[in-house]
């Protein structure tokens, strides 16, 4: 089977029994050998779909008799389908995505039910085309740019007035979502944020300086077509621009030249600024990014104990250190939180925390919709636990960074601030001084915010702490 809107059909129908999205596409493609337009196709329409759910679920509840939770669940997977097609894809005509939705239907168990997807998708038509007569610019057809839809004016789509929930139902998002944002940024600044997270995510690579250097990783990447560019205040960091393919037939990837790693992720180690000699400890290491990046930076001289809970995730650090050629990790399995061996023994510590990962959700489809406020509070819960006890892995006068790939305050401000309440031998340290790329994003409060819509990278939180007095 080689159809990409099936598959995708296959793949939404998985996400929707409670497989996460990538894990259901990867199931999908492992089994298929598909031209790579073909791939991108059935990439770009299963994670639009799952990223788009709440406004396309909103097409059916205005157009149809039915609610979209009142259809059955994969009538609704190939409606939103048909809907994402017409709403942001616009290299496809309109009548081929009513076409093959309804040829969808009849191939999926409703061919009784063809009228009625035809009809549904040719009602937004006709609502858009009925608006652009009315004074509009451009119809359904000819105004859709690509993963955006139409212009208000010629819009099908009816948005409540309320800005929490307007923003929330035109850019699919969750109402509390889009009031932490509100909060932090104001409005338009909120509507920005919601349109870069709905982009396809960029690919960038950290370049291995102990195996190569940026120039020749450009000439290489160059010579076979692949366009990059270097990153402001990141001297390792280059994004491909445009498709590249497979990542592991890229040239320097068996090597060792480079590795995968969005730019705001290799900020964190440069605020770390690992020294050669030191002992460093990375507490929440898997799948091993920033443990990699912090033994470049360190020119793999000295230990770096990577420590993390989950045994396969470690596997890949493995694999990761191995085709970098680094010496200087040792692998620890275990909760950080339980470790007592550790106390005053690193002269630098990162704890990149688990968190619920607001910053990255252009990359988890679902992300969006598996968190909740009640998943970030039980979470902060256990980012502070792991801030608590790691912290005595310090020696006196060491630094400690903590690293989240959220926006959230509770997951950030508010659990360094508490820290720093209660473990006043602990205080802030701004990097002034030494000439570090994270400079560019510091806040007035010492902490550093990376913010995706201002800086076109990973929304990230990081701050560096130095212990001043030992303490028990």
């Amino acid at each position: 089977m080689t159809n990409p809107r099936q598959l995708a059909f296959i793949a939404l129908r998985d996400v929707h029994k409670g497989a996460y999205a990538d894990v259901a596409l990867d199931r999908v493609l492992q089994k298929v050998s598909l031209l790579d337009s073909d791939r991108r196709f059935l990439t770009e329409l299963v994670y639009g779909s799952v990223r788009r759910q709440r406004t396309l679920d909103s097409l059916i509840d205005q157009l149809a008799k039915k609610k979209s939770h009142q259809q059955p669940q994969d009538l609704r997977t190939i409606l939103h389908l048909g809907f994402y097609q017409l709403r942001y894809q616009q290299r496809i005509p309109a009548s081929a995505a009513v076409n093959t939705t309804v040829q969808l239907a009849k191939e999926n168990g409703f061919s009784g039910l063809t009228g009625f997807v035809n009809g549904l998708l040719r009602q937004y038509l006709r609502k858009a085309v009925r608006d652009e007569g009315a004074g509009g610019a451009g119809g359904a057809g000819g105004a859709r740019e690509e993963n955006t839809p139409s212009s208000p004016h010629i819009d099908p789509l009816q948005l409540p007035e309320n800005p929490v929930e307007r923003l929330g139902l035109l850019h699919s998002f969750p109402d509390w979502i889009i009031q932490v944002w509100l909060e932090q940024l104001g409005l338009a600044e909120t509507e920005q944020l919601c349109k870069w997270m709905n982009q396809s995510p960029t690919i960038d690579l950290r370049i291995n300086p102990l195996r190569t250097s940026i120039e020749e990783v450009e000439a290489a990447l160059q010579s076979v077509g692949i366009l990059v560019r270097r990153i402001p205040h990141l001297p390792q960091a280059l994004r491909l621009l445009g498709n590249s393919g497979s990542i592991q037939k890229l040239p320097g990837f068996k090597e060792g030249w480079w590795t995968v790693q969005d730019s705001s992720a290799q900020l964190v180690s440069h605020l770390l600024d690992p020294q050669p000699g030191e002992v460093v400890i990375d507490v929440c290491a898997a799948p091993g990014g920033k443990t990699t990046h912090i033994a470049e930076l360190m020119a793999d001289k000295g230990k770096i104990w990577a420590c993390d809970r989950t045994p396969s995730r470690l596997r890949k650090l493995q694999e990761n250190s191995q085709r970098l050629n680094l010496q200087s990790i040792q692998i620890y399995t275990g909760d950080s939180r339980h470790f007592n061996q550790f106390k005053n023994t690193a002269d630098r510590l990162l704890l990149d925390a688990p968190c619920s990962g607001l910053g990255t959700m252009h990359r988890h489809a679902d992300a969006r919709w598996r968190q909740t406020p009640e998943s970030v509070r039980e979470l902060s819960v256990l980012q502070k636990e792991l801030l608590t006890h790691t912290s005595t892995f310090v020696k006196p006068g060491g630094v400690l960074v903590y690293a989240t790939c959220t926006l959230h305050p509770a997951e950030n401000e508010e659990v360094i601030s508490a820290f720093l309440a209660e473990f006043p031998d602990w205080q802030i340290e701004s990097p002034s001084g030494v000439e570090l790329p994270v400079s560019a994003y510091s806040t007035p409060q010492g902490w550093f915010k990376v913010w995706p819509h201002r800086q076109d990278m990973d929304g990230f939180f990081m701050v560096r702490l130095r212990k001043t007095n030992n303490y028990e």
